[in-house]
C-alpha cells in the first residue's frame, strides 16, 4: 500500500536555497514545491493544497509576516518560519501571527527535516481522536472545542478558528486540566523537544490563547498564571462526542 507524499511549499527569494531544500526534501519522500515571493505563493495556492509551508521572513515585497497573516485568514495549514535575524522579536511576532514553529538561519537541513516531521505529526495526529478522552467535541468553562475543524465554539455557537500552535497548546491544557504545567513542560508537550534557554514563546502562545477565549487582561479565569510555577487550566473538561 502506497501513501501520498506530503506536499511542502518553500518560500524563499534565494534561488540556491530553494533548489537545495527542494532537492533535499524530495530525497526524503516529500513533494516539494517552491515560490520566490508572496505573489508566486498566491498563484501556487490557487492550484495546490499544501500540507505545510516553509516561509522565509525576509522577502521582497510582502514579507513572511504578511504571508503568515494572509494565510491564517482562511487556512490552518502548518507554517514553519525561517529567520536570519538573531532578534527574538521576529520569532515572537511570527508566533503571534499564527506560525507553528520557527528556525534560525543558517540551519542544518536535518533539523528542518525534524521540525517538519514533528509539525506534520502533530497536525495529522490532531485530526482524529484515538480514544474517548480525545473525542471530537469537548467542553470546558462555557466553551467547546471541535478537534476535527480546530475551532472554538462559544455559548452562542459561534465558531472561532485556531491556528495550529494555538490548537496544540489548548489540546495540552485540555489533556491536563487543573494541573500546573511549567513553561518548559508546555514547550516540550507542544513542540516535541526541550525548550531553548530563556525562551519565552510559550508566554506569547498563552497570551494569544487567552485572547481567543475572551479572557480579561487583568484576570484570567480559565488559564491562570501560577507565579514561579507555570500555568493551569482551571475548568473541568468533559468529552461530548
Amino acid at each position: 500500500m502506497t501513501t501520498t507524499p506530503a506536499t511542502l511549499i518553500v518560500v524563499d527569494d534565494d534561488p540556491e536555497i530553494r533548489e537545495l531544500l527542494a532537492d533535499y526534501l524530495g530525497r526524503h519522500g516529500y513533494r516539494a514545491l517552491v515560490a520566490e515571493d508572496a505573489e508566486a505563493l498566491r498563484r501556487l495556492l490557487i492550484q495546490e493544497t499544501p500540507d505545510l509551508l516553509i516561509v522565509d521572513i525576509m522577502l521582497p515585497g510582502d514579507d513572511g509576516f504578511t504571508i503568515c497573516r494572509d494565510v491564517r485568514r482562511d487556512s490552518q495549514v502548518p507554517i514553519i518560519m525561517l529567520t536570519a535575524s538573531a532578534d527574538e522579536t521576529d520569532r515572537i511576532l511570527g508566533l503571534e501571527l499564527g506560525a507553528d514553529d520557527y528556525l534560525g538561519k543558517p540551519f542544518n537541513p536535518r533539523e528542518l527535516l525534524a521540525r517538519i516531521k514533528a509539525v506534520l505529526r502533530r497536525a495529522r495526529g490532531n485530526q482524529q481522536p484515538q480514544d474517548p478522552a480525545r473525542a471530537r467535541l469537548v467542553s470546558f468553562g462555557g466553551w467547546q472545542l471541535d478537534r476535527m475543524t480546530r475551532e472554538l465554539i462559544d455559548q452562542e455557537e459561534r465558531r472561532i478558528p485556531l491556528s495550529g500552535a494555538d490548537f496544540q497548546l489548548l489540546q495540552v491544557f485540555l489533556e491536563h486540566p487543573e494541573q500546573i504545567l511549567s513553561r518548559d513542560a508546555l514547550f516540550e508537550l507542544t513542540r516535541g523537544r526541550p525548550a531553548p534557554p530563556l525562551d519565552r514563546s510559550i508566554d506569547v502562545h498563552v497570551c494569544r490563547l487567552r485572547q481567543r477565549l475572551g479572557e480579561d487582561a487583568q484576570y484570567h479565569q480559565l488559564i491562570r498564571t501560577v507565579r514561579g510555577a507555570g500555568y493551569v487550566l482551571t475548568a473541568r473538561v468533559e468529552a461530548l462526542t
